[in-house]
C-alpha cells in the first residue's frame, strides 16, 4: 500500500511575506465574466506554489523518483532553514511582549487591589455612618411618635432578655446560666442602656461573650447626684462653669448614675433647651432673712438630666438681665443655696452626693453640716468644684444670719474667716473648709502651683486642706467637636484616617478666598485676652514663612477692637491673611480641621477651650501669651490623672511659633506623629474628666 507524501516548494527562493497588516481582512474576489482584463489588479499574476507528489512503495523504489526526492528535500530544507530563522527572530521579539505584558499585569493586579481595598474600608466606613444614622433615626422617629427616651431603652432592655431566651433555646445557654444573665440584667437595669447600646446588629454570639463578662464584673451601686449650681449650658451661661455641669451631669448620667440639676429660675434663661417645661403644682416655703418665702418649682430634662428650677413668688433676685455681676449677688445666691436644701429636705430626696459650684453655691457646706444634715441626709456627702479661686466672695459675718447660719461660730480663722481681711467673711473658703473633697479645675497646673503659687490668698488654707484636693483638667463636648463625627466638615477624619483633614484644608482655602497650595494655615479665635502686639508679631513670624493666616471673632463677640488693630497693621495682605468679623458655627469647625496651627492667648481656656479643639482636630496650640511667674506651669507630683495636661505641657508647653513652622516643613513625618498622638487622647467629659470625678464621688460616698 502506498503512502502519500505531499512536499511543498518554490519555484524560486524569496524571503518570506511580511505579516498582513492586522485591521485588513483577505477576501477571495471573484471576476466578472468577460471583464477582468477592466479591472486594475487584473494584470498582476498571482504567486504560485510549486506542489510535488511522489509515490513510493514500501520496500521498492524506482531510479526516476529518487532525483525528484533529492530535489524536493534539498528545496525543503533551504525554506525550512530560513524559516527557522525568521521564527526565532520572532520568537524573541513575542518573548519580550511577553514579559513586558506580564509585568505590566502584575502592576495592574497590584494598582487594583490596592483600590479594592481602599473601596471595601470606604464601604466599611460607609456601612458604620449608615448604621449610626438609622440608630438616630430611630430614636428621632420615636420621639416624633411621642416616645420617650425612657421608652427607647425599655425598648432595649426587653430586647436583651428577650435575645437571652432565644439563646437557651437555641442551646448556646443552658437555663441555669440563663436565669443568672437574666437576674444580672433586671438588677442593673440603670446601666444596660450604655453598656448594651446597639444589641439590634449583633450576633447571638458576640452578645452572649458580652453578657458573659457583665455577669463576672462587679457592679457598683449607682450613685444619686445632685449639682447645686448657678449655671448650665445651653440653658443659663455666662462662663466656663456652665459648659463643665452640663459635661460632667451628661457623663456620669451616661454610666447609669442618677443625676439632677438645682437651678436658679432666671427671667432670661433659654427655655429651648428645655425638653418637657412644666411648672409643679406645689409650692414650698424656704428660710431667709428671718422668715418664710414661697417658692415656684419648674421641671424638665436638659440632654437627660433631670432639671429643678427654683423661682421665688415674694423676691424679684432672679428676674434680671444678668446671671450675676449685682451689689446683692450674696443674697441672691444664699437665698438660692438655702432654698435648694429646704427643697431637697421636704421633696424626701436623699441623694449621696451634693455637688456644688464656685462661691455662689459654696455656702451650701456649711449650711448643710450645722443645719440640714441631721434631716435625713445622714448619709449624703459635699462635693466642691471651684473653676476660678480668685472670686470668692468677701462679706460682712452678720450677712450670715440672713440663711440662717451663726456668724460668731463661723467667724473664725480656722471657719469662714478671710485670712487677708480678717473682719470678713470668706464664703469660698468656708466650700473649701467644710466640703468632703475639693476639685480645683485647671488644664495646665499642678496642684501645688494652685495651693501656693497663684496669690490668691488661700494658700493657707488649700495646703491644710491639701489631701482632699484634686485637680482635673476640662473636657469637651464629644459629639459637638469631634472631627470623627462633626456634622459641619466637608468630609471627617480621625487620627487612623487623616485624609479628610487636607479636604478641609482646601475646603477652608476656597471659602476664604486663599490660593491653593501647600502653604501652612495658622488660625486664630480672637477670645480678647490675647495680647495685640504678641499678635502682630505672631502674623509677621507666619508671612515670613509663607503661611496664610486667619483671624475669626469668638462668638459673642467682645473683640472687635483686635480684629480692627490687625486689619489696619496688614491691610495690604488679603492673599495671605483673612479676617472672620461674625462668628459663624460652620467656619469655626472649618478652621480648626482645615488649620495646621491654632493661635491661642492660654492654654489655660476653660470657656473656649481653643487649645484642646485645636488638638482634636489635629493642629498644634500656640501660645500667645506667655506664661509668667504667677502663672507658669510646673510639673508637679500630682499629675496622675492628668494625662491631657502633661501632654500639652510636654509638647506645645516651650514650642515657638516659629519653631512649629519650621518643624511643618523639615520634618513633616516627626509632626503628624506629633499630631496623631493628641488626636488619639480622651478629650471628651467621659473619658478623663469623668474618672477623676468618680473617683472623687466613691471615696466620699464611703465616709
Amino acid at each position: 500500500m502506498e503512502t502519500t507524501r505531499l512536499l511543498v516548494g518554490a519555484a524560486m527562493r524569496a524571503p518570506p511575506p511580511p505579516p498582513p497588516t492586522p485591521q485588513f481582512r483577505r477576501r477571495r474576489l471573484t471576476h466578472p465574466r468577460g471583464g477582468a482584463h477592466c479591472l486594475p489588479f487584473a494584470r498582476a499574476a498571482r504567486p504560485t506554489l510549486l506542489t510535488r507528489c511522489s509515490y513510493c512503495r514500501k520496500g521498492n523504489s524506482n531510479s526516476r523518483g529518487k532525483p525528484r526526492r533529492e530535489s524536493s528535500s534539498t528545496v525543503r530544507l533551504e525554506v525550512e532553514e530560513s524559516s527557522d530563522q525568521g521564527t526565532n527572530s520572532t520568537n524573541d521579539q513575542r518573548k519580550g511582549d511577553i514579559r513586558e505584558l506580564f509585568s505590566q499585569a502584575q502592576r495592574n493586579i497590584l494598582y487594583l487591589n490596592k483600590q479594592r481595598l481602599l473601596a471595601m474600608e470606604e464601604l466599611k466606613k460607609l456601612q458604620d455612618e449608615n448604621e449610626l444614622l438609622l440608630q438616630e433615626i430611630e430614636v428621632l422617629e420615636m420621639e416624633v411618635q411621642g416616645i420617650p427616651l425612657e421608652a427607647i431603652q425599655s425598648s432595649r432592655f426587653c430586647e436583651l432578655l428577650l435575645r437571652i431566651d432565644t439563646m437557651v433555646i437555641s442551646g448556646m445557654i443552658n437555663m441555669q446560666e440563663a436565669s443568672d444573665l437574666r437576674e444580672k440584667v433586671v438588677n442593673n437595669r440603670s446601666i444596660i442602656e450604655s453598656t448594651f447600646s446597639d444589641i439590634n446588629h449583633k450576633a447571638n454570639t458576640e452578645l452572649l461573650s458580652e453578657l458573659r463578662l457583665f455577669l463576672h464584673k462587679p457592679i457598683e451601686k449607682p450613685l444619686h447626684v445632685v449639682h447645686i449650681c448657678s449655671e448650665l449650658d445651653p440653658i443659663a451661661s455666662c462662663g466656663s462653669l456652665s459648659t463643665y455641669v452640663a459635661g460632667v451631669s451628661s457623663a456620669v448620667q451616661g454610666k447609669g448614675n442618677l443625676v439632677e440639676v438645682i437651678l436658679p429660675k432666671y427671667t432670661s434663661i433659654n427655655t429651648d433647651g428645655i425638653h418637657g417645661l412644666r411648672k409643679a403644682e406645689a409650692e414650698y416655703e424656704s428660710y431667709f432673712g428671718g422668715i418664710w418665702h414661697k417658692n415656684r418649682i419648674w421641671t424638665g430634662m436638659s440632654s437627660g438630666v433631670g432639671l429643678i428650677l427654683i423661682e421665688p413668688i415674694q423676691l424679684s433676685y432672679f428676674n434680671r438681665d444678668m446671671l450675676r455681676g449685682y451689689p446683692d449677688d450674696f443674697e441672691r445666691f444664699s437665698y438660692f443655696s438655702r432654698a435648694s436644701l429646704d427643697y431637697i429636705v421636704k421633696s424626701g430626696k436623699q441623694p449621696d452626693i451634693l455637688h456644688i459650684h464656685n462661691w455662689e453655691t459654696a455656702i451650701v457646706a456649711p449650711l448643710f453640716w450645722d443645719i440640714f444634715a441631721h434631716q435625713g441626709l445622714e448619709n449624703t456627702r459635699i462635693l466642691l468644684t471651684c473653676q476660678d479661686l480668685d472670686s470668692q466672695c468677701l462679706e460682712e459675718p452678720n450677712k450670715l444670719e440672713m440663711c440662717g447660719l451663726d456668724p460668731r461660730k463661723l467667724h473664725r480663722a480656722d471657719r469662714l474667716q478671710d485670712p487677708n481681711e480678717t473682719h470678713l467673711v470668706n464664703v469660698l473658703k468656708g466650700g473649701i473648709i467644710y466640703s468632703n473633697k475639693v476639685i480645683l479645675m485647671s488644664s495646665i497646673h499642678s496642684r501645688d502651683v494652685l495651693t501656693r503659687g497663684l496669690r490668691h490668698g488661700l494658700e493657707t488654707t488649700l495646703t491644710v486642706h491639701k489631701e482632699k484636693i484634686l485637680v482635673a483638667s476640662h473636657g469637651l463636648d464629644g459629639e459637638l467637636w469631634d472631627p470623627s463625627k462633626d456634622i459641619y466638615l466637608p468630609r471627617r477624619y480621625s487620627a487612623n484616617d487623616i485624609e479628610g483633614k487636607s479636604i478641609c484644608r482646601e475646603a477652608l482655602k476656597r471659602r476664604l478666598g486663599f490660593h491653593s497650595g501647600s502653604s501652612i494655615i495658622v488660625g486664630c479665635i480672637c477670645d480678647g485676652y490675647s495680647d495685640i502686639h504678641n499678635l502682630k508679631e505672631a502674623v509677621h513670624v507666619a508671612l515670613r514663612r509663607s503661611a496664610q493666616v486667619i483671624f475669626m471673632e469668638k462668638l459673642g463677640s467682645v473683640a472687635n477692637s483686635t480684629i480692627r488693630a490687625l486689619k489696619e497693621e496688614f491691610i495690604n495682605l488679603d492673599d495671605s491673611i483673612a479676617f472672620i468679623e461674625e462668628y459663624d458655627e460652620t467656619l469655626a469647625h472649618l478652621v480648626y480641621a482645615g488649620s495646621d496651627i491654632i493661635l491661642c492667648s492660654s492654654f489655660e481656656d476653660p470657656s473656649l477651650q481653643i487649645a484642646m479643639k485645636a488638638i482634636k482636630y489635629g493642629c498644634a496650640p500656640m501660645q500667645i501669651n506667655f506664661p509668667n511667674d504667677k502663672s507658669r506651669q510646673s510639673e508637679g507630683n500630682d499629675c496622675r490623672n492628668r494625662v491631657m495636661s502633661n501632654y500639652i505641657i510636654s509638647t506645645y508647653g516651650e514650642l515657638s511659633l516659629l519653631q512649629a513652622l519650621d518643624s511643618f516643613k523639615n520634618d513633616p513625618s516627626l509632626w503628624d506623629q506629633r499630631i496623631k498622638d493628641g488626636m488619639v487622647k480622651g478629650l471628651a467629659w467621659n473619658a478623663e474628666c469623668y474618672d477623676l470625678h468618680w473617683e472623687a464621688y466613691s471615696f466620699i460616698r464611703k465616709l
